[in-house]
């Protein structure tokens, strides 16, 4: 097998706050264990395009605190065809490239791992995603900011809400995971969460309107996981029909939630699955992703980490139902 010399780096699908700061602790470590560091412009893409540049240590200066990603992304559906893959190999080869890393969430991470399969590159990914749904790390770059984004903003919210006796549906983004509007429901003490993991039925609405509103509440807050079907609208709707006697309204936070300055938590997770990568190359490790296990760096393959049925905690259903009364 051919010594790997070269890595290199993209961003891809939707932008996580911590991505810059993963760029920069691969191209550091890279340049640190004696690698050329490539940096790839607007995720698959780039490589389709080859948009790529040499990175030395000060094209990362100053950037472990800036949010979204200096590399730019996009969601590439040229490079899932088979024209598309051919390209972005012949880039991957023009520039000696020996070790690919894709920071991202789950299209990311099955791209990397198709890509890998059909050409023996070697793929290492990062879990760069908001939604904190991928299996085999305890937390993905960028929930965390976004989870204190969203709690800021349902701290606002609540002011207006308790002045004008209101019901507030927010909607906050995991469309296929719960994690964001379970925790940030907890952290806001927010009456109810409704999630992709327990659905609410009618029987279900009709439970919290009376446990939550009629006998002690005239205002409240519910968070809701993005939906195109059952979103906060569709709920909305639904409270102004069966029970007209309430005030609601709807905010749908968007893309504010992808925004800002990472935590120190996604600087720090992402540094250390950064310097992880790389590790991983030196080691020989191919097509798996970097994750954090009860605080330990694992190595988990690509196969799995994009496996749909990541460990929800029931627990925390409990926990917002009994504190919300």
């Amino acid at each position: 097998m051919k010594k790997i010399t070269t890595i290199g780096i993209l961003t891809s699908g939707g932008d996580a706050p911590g991505m810059n700061a993963a760029i920069r602790a691969v191209t550091r470590s890279g340049i640190c264990n004696g690698f050329k560091i490539k940096g790839i412009f607007k995720g698959f893409d780039g490589l389709i395009n080859d948009d790529v540049k040499d990175f030395t240590t000060e094209n990362v200066s100053g950037i472990i605190m800036s949010g979204g990603t200096i590399l730019k992304t996009a969601r590439s559906m040229e490079f899932f065809t088979e024209e598309g893959k051919n390209k972005a190999y012949e880039t991957i080869m023009k520039h000696d490239i020996g070790a690919l890393v894709v920071i991202g969430g789950n299209g990311s991470m099955t791209g990397a791992m198709e890509f890998a399969k059909e050409y023996d590159v070697c793929c290492i990914g990062l879990p760069g995603t908001i939604d904190n749904d991928l299996y085999g790390t305890d937390l993905t770059i960028g929930y965390d900011t976004t989870l204190n984004t969203i709690v800021e903003c349902v701290d606002r919210i609540r002011d207006t809400a308790q002045s004008h006796e209101r019901i507030f549906f927010v909607e906050v983004m995991g469309r296929d995971a719960g994690f964001l509007a379970q925790n940030s429901a907890i952290a806001s003490g927010a009456e109810a969460a409704i999630i992709p993991e327990d659905r609410t039925d009618v029987d279900q609405l009709g439970q919290f309107m009376e446990r939550g509103i009629r006998k002690s509440k005239r205002s409240c807050i519910v968070i809701v996981s993005e939906s195109p079907k059952c979103g906060a609208l569709y709920y909305a709707e639904r409270v102004k029909k069966e029970f007209p006697g309430y005030d609601v309204r709807v905010s749908i936070l968007g893309h504010l939630q992808r925004g800002g300055r990472p935590s120190a938590h996604d600087r720090i997770l992402a540094s250390r699955t950064g310097v992880g990568a790389v590790e991983a190359i030196m080691q020989g490790q191919r097509n798996v992703m970097i994750g954090i296990k009860n605080n330990e760096i694992t190595y988990v393959p690509l196969s799995e980490a994009i496996r749909s049925d990541k460990p929800f905690d029931k627990q925390l259903i409990k926990v917002l139902n009994e504190l919300s009364i």
